[in-house]
């Protein structure tokens, strides 16, 4: 995982992938924003419309005078800020179109916050089957981010009040990433196996060719619960299997030749939300185990450089990680004494594991604001967020969180599972859907749980006693033609 998650929201991932994806006309200069300037131009604007207001005055082409621009991002446009941030004064704006990234939606206010799109766009090209493929998604999602003639009317008045006030906009030129930050895994690589990234990309179609049959603000939070529940998976399926890689080098390590390879590293099957119940614990080992799985292997990549048989390899590949483990039990001899070294490296740096400081709690925390349902400084906007996956069980403080998406994140599910299908199909698919993501719900009690009356609140489902669990999906957009089945692998 490469740059480490931390901080981020489903609104900083959509707005970091705007600027990820495209540079900015910024005042007649063709330019990317970095993430540590997007605070600083946001105190910008701000200034600039406050000073607009007070004097009464506005730029040339806008149409709104300084009140009403002022109103705009702090009433209509701003998106609840946390109970801790509830003092600060910052822009925070919903990102509804590209303009509003050059100013707002970064991790952190201070600093170098991460790239949070960065994961994005490593996710399509680990996710597709070759890089064309992964240059086409990444050119689609380009442009159904834009605001054309067929948006409407408030997007497209969104976009040119913004660029008239700010002096920047979105959509110079699609960026395309150089070939160290996104690369394809070999063709094949992960066929028959679980794979988020790549359910996330079968998925991306089926967002994308919805967009013309809704708002953009329905749209954009349609994006972002892909994006959130996607990202996350991703990021648990990335220590799954960092965590059979070490267990593959392991056996090397004591001698015996590692079962195959491919079969071992990549799951069949993975989960790693239950519908339901609270996952923070199951979330934290799975984040220890691969910080314990990252201090093994350089451990003995040191190891294997120390005694003069350089690893050379990137491990980006099944046959890369075979090729460790067979350099590993060459010079079994040489690497004696690793397991003493592991063991005194994992007691200094005990807290680390435990996910209590560095990367392991940077990735805790970004598993548990991306999925939360979003707590607000503001009361009256509790009801804000709607595409979360994990919410708290009771009102009280100390209730926990347990995992029960919410409507939005729901609308999506039932939309993707049924995008490449034709006829009706019961909530197994959706189960089958739901587990490709890591959230396993039993289909046979969905008719007397919680998601069953989510899914019958929002009309996506008819009940039918020939049907598995007496419950047939809906389509929620019938108007949207499904995706053809095997478009994408």
């Amino acid at each position: 995982m490469s740059p480490a998650p931390e901080y981020a929201n489903s609104e900083v991932l959509v707005a970091s992938l705007y600027r990820t994806i495209s540079a900015f006309n910024d005042g007649g200069e063709i330019a990317s924003i970095s993430e540590g300037r997007v605070p600083i131009r946001g105190r910008k604007v701000d200034g600039t419309v406050v000073a607009n207001r007070d004097r009464g005055r506005k730029p040339v082409g806008a149409a709104l005078d300084g009140e009403s621009m002022h109103a705009l991002l702090h009433n209509v446009l701003e998106s609840p800020k946390l109970p801790n941030q509830s003092a600060k004064r910052f822009l925070q704006i919903t990102p509804l179109v590209g303009e509003t990234a050059s100013f707002s939606g970064s991790a952190r206010l201070a600093g170098n916050p991460w790239p949070a799109g960065a994961l994005i766009r490593q996710m399509i090209w680990l996710g597709s089957p070759n890089p064309s493929a992964a240059q086409d998604t990444w050119g689609k999602l380009f442009h159904a981010l834009g605001v054309h003639e067929d948006d409407d009317v408030f997007a497209r008045f969104l976009r040119d009040e913004i660029c008239a006030w700010t002096g920047a906009q979105w959509g110079a030129g699609l960026t395309v990433p150089e070939e160290d930050d996104a690369s394809c895994l070999p063709e094949g690589e992960l066929a028959g196996r679980a794979s988020p990234a790549r359910q996330f990309c079968e998925d991306l179609d089926a967002v994308l060719a919805a967009k013309s049959v809704m708002t953009r603000r329905q749209w954009t939070s349609l994006l972002e619960a892909l994006v959130r529940i996607a990202a996350v998976a991703h990021v648990a399926w990335v220590c799954e299997v960092h965590r059979q890689i070490w267990a593959c080098v392991l056996q090397s390590l004591s001698g015996a030749e590692p079962a195959n390879v491919r079969e071992t590293i990549y799951p069949r099957d993975f989960g790693y939300l239950t519908y339901g119940m609270a996952p923070i614990s199951e979330l934290r080992d799975r984040t220890s185990t691969y910080l314990s799985a990252r201090l093994g292997l350089n451990a003995v990549l040191w190891g294997l450089q120390d005694c003069g048989k350089d690893f050379t390899g990137k491990l980006s590949s099944a046959a890369d990680v075979q090729a460790l483990c067979d350099t590993v039990k060459e010079n079994r001899a040489a690497l004696a004494g690793m397991g003493a070294v592991i063991e005194d490296l994992s007691d200094r740096e005990a807290r680390t594991l435990r996910c209590r400081r560095g990367v392991g709690a940077n990735l805790m925390e970004f598993a548990r604001h991306v999925l939360y349902q979003r707590q607000v400084a503001n009361p009256i906007l509790r009801g804000y967020d709607q595409g979360y996956v994990l919410r708290k069980r009771s009102a009280a403080k100390s209730s926990p969180w347990v995992c029960v998406p919410g409507p939005v994140a729901v609308l999506l599910l039932v939309h993707c599972s049924l995008a490449k299908l034709a006829g009706p199909r019961s909530v197994h698919r959706l189960a089958q859907h739901m587990a490709a993501y890591g959230i396993v719900v039993d289909h046979r009690k969905i008719d007397s749980n919680e998601l069953g009356s989510q899914l019958r609140m929002l009309g996506l489902v008819l009940d039918s006693p020939d049907a598995e669990s007496g419950m047939l999906l809906v389509p929620p957009f019938p108007q949207v033609r499904p995706v053809r089945e095997g478009a994408r692998p």
